[in-house]
């Protein structure tokens, strides 16, 4: 099949992104797809003209894959804006959409913001474009953690207490020291639409809450204020409505933040965890309620505290997670004998299964 494996764009999990993507289309070429990995924001405008005229010949004649080393920094957002040649106010770079359309297939590299929230989907239904994962309705309600709360508090699923402030303003003192002082310490703070930890500051002492609703207005002007739960990290995926083994994470430093994440030997991740039978029931049970009520499809992950009590805490879904060389779902799918390349193989299949029919 001719498939374009699109990431990076303009998203905080940029990097992160081409790692997904880069292991991704090493997968299905060795599969003997004929993958073409393909940047959401600069596109082909880095190819040489004739690929650029037409970019269904890069299925002929595949560039090369380059390694991808997690430095462990964020991205410069506003560097690869200012670096992108093609002068559109376009999300999608030179030649996108015309490969895109080109592939039988789309695999959905892309994490966070333009990418994981459904903007991308919504624009390849209007085009006729097959892709890989959930579609535009559910990948926009599961990006917004606060929508995914209301939505899950009506089912009965057991969640931190938060408190959800739209619209601040970032340079208003008087407004950041409102929130602060309606604040709860310790607490989690952080921005309801972003991934990979990115935008997220756990505060344990009073004098850090105030520094960390700032940094977290650096992403956004909405601020989720969380009932910190000390326990144990877990996680649980779906795969074709099926619950796969839990994951444990135990990082070694911090909390599972961004460099924790994807940074190889950061943390030791346990599969499957070591948990109580009837805990892992409620963590695959709860994860498939949250994927069938928020619209999902072919696979999602979710992330959960276990308190010192025993008691279960559902955190937040992720609509595509993360297919890097630590990534948790194909450790997930490994613990029942689904390896990298058959996952990548079976989301792509499951994909064009799902696609509407134009």
């Amino acid at each position: 099949m001719k498939i374009v494996v699109l990431c990076g764009g303009l998203s905080t999990e940029r990097k992160i992104s081409f790692s997904s993507g880069t292991k991704v289309c090493t997968a299905l070429r060795s599969r003997g797809h004929q993958a073409v990995l393909v940047d959401l924001f600069l596109g082909l405008e880095n190819e040489a003209q004739e690929f650029r005229d037409a970019p269904e010949k890069l299925f002929d004649k595949l560039p090369e894959l380059k390694p991808v080393v997690f430095d462990g920094k964020e991205p410069d957002l506003e560097e690869v804006k200012a670096s992108r040649k093609y002068r559109s106010a376009s999300l999608f770079g030179e030649g996108v959409l015309q490969i895109c359309a080109k592939a039988d297939i789309v695999f959905m590299g892309l994490h966070g913001m333009n990418g994981e929230d459904g903007r991308v989907q919504a624009v390849f239904d209007t085009l006729g474009i097959r892709y890989t994962g959930s579609g535009y309705l559910g990948a926009a309600m599961t990006m917004d953690k606060m929508v995914t709360k209301q939505m899950m508090r009506q089912y009965g699923v057991r969640m931190p207490a938060w408190q959800y402030y739209r619209y601040v303003d970032a340079k208003n003192e008087k407004e950041i020291e409102e929130i602060a002082a309606k604040s709860t310490v310790p607490c989690v703070v952080k921005t309801p639409t972003g991934g990979s930890s990115v935008g997220v500051y756990i505060v344990k002492e009073e004098a850090q809450l105030i520094p960390a609703i700032r940094a977290a207005l650096r992403f956004d002007n909405d601020i989720l204020v969380e009932e910190y739960i000390e326990g144990r990290e877990l996680t649980c995926a779906v795969l074709l409505d099926r619950a796969l083994p839990s994951v444990e994470i135990v990082p070694k430093t911090r909390f599972y933040d961004y460099s924790n994440k994807y940074e190889a030997g950061a943390s030791d991740e346990i599969c499957p965890a070591p948990v109580d039978p009837e805990v892992e029931k409620e963590m695959g049970d709860t994860a498939l309620l949250v994927h069938n009520a928020m619209c999902l499809k072919t696979y999602s992950r979710c992330d959960f505290i276990l308190d010192k009590k025993g008691q279960l805490y559902f955190l937040e879904v992720n609509t595509l997670p993360g297919m890097t060389p630590t990534s948790l779902v194909p450790q997930e799918a490994a613990a029942v004998g689904i390896s990298y390349e058959e996952l990548c193989e079976t989301i792509v299949r499951d994909g064009l299964d799902r696609a509407p029919l134009i």
